[in-house]
């Protein structure tokens, strides 16, 4: 108190978009944000890609820190092929629903019951469970990685049931499906995509392999994030109503300025009316600062298991050259 009154002490405002990049500059860090970041995140980041495309950035960074604005799994694969790199994520609970259905006591015994199988894993799995994996694949791969294999041989592949379900469908092999699922890919709402539709008949639905059955069934494409936005790229003139994650608009908007996007309607009503992925925007661009400035919080894989791990990881990578 001063003379009767109060002292305000005002702390100016940082610029976080301007201090993350001198602090990426000062530490020799990369920024890698997966499209279902929130904008400001990918705005800042160095590469905004896909599950494929964010290995790959990994893969051959010589940054010393690698900042991930994704979730654990992805920031995990970043560790298990940099070893020797510091590796932060923004905020630890950024889990993965599809992860998590894919428990490692409950898959390895599944897989030592199928000795036969070769066990093909979507990279969105613990370190854990890809230690227990011959490949591992992403949405924009799975085809070439699934073709590699040979035909008469049998497949596990995990953990998700309905790009695995598409996967079968489009090459006809036999494939042992564990019973895991994405909860954003799962919540669109067929009766409101369906709405939405006859309110844009104009309209091409596109979606993401791990969506349900009955929404593929009534897409006009379906393919990985990166792919989506490709296909939006070259067919520019369209309406597009669009089922995946809805962070993937961002991207995909300043790739097409002047085409009409629509996100699929989710089953519960919530702000955007779409469906988003909570782990994904748990991170945000205060802790992405903070997670440079202090070097924290750091992923960590114990090495047998990261060791073990690489082998299926880089079977993957080497295929999709």
């Amino acid at each position: 108190m001063k003379g009767g009154q109060s002292v305000n002490h005002f702390t100016p405002e940082i610029d976080l978009h301007q201090e993350i990049i001198e602090l990426k500059r000062e530490k020799n860090a990369v920024l890698l944000a997966h499209f279902y970041q929130r904008p400001e995140i990918q705005e800042v980041a160095d590469y905004v890609g896909d599950s494929l495309g964010l290995s790959q950035a990994a893969a051959k960074t010589d940054a010393d820190i690698i900042v991930f604005a994704g979730v654990h799994f992805m920031a995990e694969t970043a560790k298990i092929l940099n070893p020797t790199k510091k590796v932060l994520l923004p905020d630890l609970s950024a889990g993965c629903s599809l992860a998590d259905s894919c428990p490692p006591e409950a898959f390895g015994p599944f897989v030592e019951a199928h000795p036969e199988h070769f066990v093909v894993t979507y990279i969105n799995c613990s370190a854990e469970i890809k230690a227990l994996s011959d490949y591992v694949c992403t949405s924009s791969n799975a085809l070439k990685i699934i073709s590699a294999i040979p035909k008469t041989a049998p497949i596990i592949f995990a953990p998700d049931k309905n790009l695995g379900s598409y996967l079968i469908g489009q090459t006809g092999r036999d494939m042992l499906l564990w019973e895991g699922s994405c909860i954003v890919h799962e919540a669109f709402c067929i009766d409101k995509l369906l709405e939405l539709y006859h309110k844009h008949p104009d309209a091409l639905i596109i979606a993401h392999p791990e969506s349900e059955e009955h929404i593929l069934k009534i897409a006009n494409y379906i393919g990985s994030t990166s792919a989506m936005i490709t296909y939006v790229k070259r067919h520019p003139r369209e309406k597009y109503i669009v089922a995946t994650e809805a962070g993937i608009l961002h991207e995909m908007q300043k790739e097409v300025p002047d085409t009409i996007l629509i996100p699929a309607p989710a089953v519960e009503d919530n702000s955007c009316a779409c469906s988003e992925c909570a782990f994904m925007k748990t991170n945000t661009l205060q802790k992405t600062y903070h997670c440079l400035r202090d070097e924290t919080p750091e992923i960590k894989v114990p090495e047998t298991i990261a060791k073990t791990a690489l082998v299926p990881i880089e079977r993957m990578l080497k295929l999709s050259k």
